[in-house]
């Protein structure tokens, strides 16, 4: 029995990847003051791991700014 391979890729739809980057954005800008707020009632050891990953996280949302500048433009050039 021969394997036939009928998988076809989808077709790539970028038109909502602008919004989809804005909400992420959004989302890890939400979740990093949520952190800061639980601060006041952590230890200094928990402090020092929520400072660390927010600011991991505004190194994510600047990427994400980027590659929305860089999806908006590519919309653009397609208009």
């Amino acid at each position: 029995m021969e394997y036939v391979n009928n998988y076809k890729p989808k077709p790539d739809d970028r038109s909502d990847n602008v919004e989809k980057l804005q909400e992420m954005v959004h989302n890890t800008i939400e979740n990093m003051e949520e952190a800061e707020a639980t601060m006041e009632f952590s230890d200094s050891q928990d402090q020092e791991h929520i400072k660390a990953k927010n600011e991991r996280r505004r190194e994510s949302i600047d990427g994400m700014r980027e590659e929305i500048k860089d999806e908006a433009s590519a919309q653009h050039k397609q208009d």
